[in-house]
């Protein structure tokens, strides 16, 4: 047995030295690859433009209220809204006579009656058209020929409702009375009762 392995000794150990070589190659040949490592990059987000903020209405409350004067309120605040920031009406306010939920314009003047007042003051409408289109009707803008821009002058009726008024007299003909008026979609009897001293057929 001693001399076979002394014979066959330098045989062995190539075989043993081949074995160990192809077990190593075998093991570093099934080793899996380390994956690749990917930095995620977060996508630009679009920056949103600033919305613009538009600017306060400046209203002048007057009359039956705690606190008469001049105030700056929200763009769509409504006559309900510029009496509370005037400290509320008065006891004597007739809030009856004014229409609380028609919305306000910048550099008006609202005027809040006493209870049993005949005539309120009224103040001259701001805009281009302080008398009607012809000159006539003392002060008041004619329904029948004002312009929308005219028409829009008017309490209670803005560019919607003076297009309305003017598609109305289009498609009707001219307006007979004042109290007409309230055919049109959006003038009711509150608004009519701002309308009425304001405006004219003649």
């Amino acid at each position: 047995m001693a001399d076979w392995l002394e014979r066959y000794r330098s045989y062995i150990v190539i075989v043993l030295v081949n074995l160990v070589v192809l077990g190593g190659m075998f093991f570093f040949w099934r080793r899996p690859e380390p994956e690749p490592i990917s930095i995620l990059t977060p996508e630009p987000t679009a920056t949103p433009l600033p919305t613009p903020t538009p600017r306060p209405l400046r209203v002048y409350v007057s009359g039956a209220v705690m606190r008469p004067d001049v105030y700056e309120l929200s763009y769509d605040s409504i006559v309900r809204d510029a009496i509370d920031a005037a400290g509320g009406p008065t006891s004597e306010a007739d809030l009856n006579r004014i229409n609380l939920a028609r919305r306000v314009h910048d550099e008006e003047q609202i005027y809040v009656p006493q209870k049993g007042e005949e005539s309120p003051p009224v103040s001259p409408p701001s805009g281009p058209s302080s008398l009607s289109p012809s000159g006539q009707g003392g002060g008041k803008v004619n329904i029948n020929t004002a312009t929308a821009e005219e028409l829009d002058t008017l309490p209670g009726v803005g560019p919607a409702i003076a297009q309305r008024i003017i598609d109305y007299r289009t498609a009707n003909g001219p307006f007979q009375s004042v109290e007409d008026i309230k055919k049109v979609r959006g003038i009711g009897d509150a608004t009519f009762e701002e309308l009425k001293n304001k405006i004219t057929v003649q």
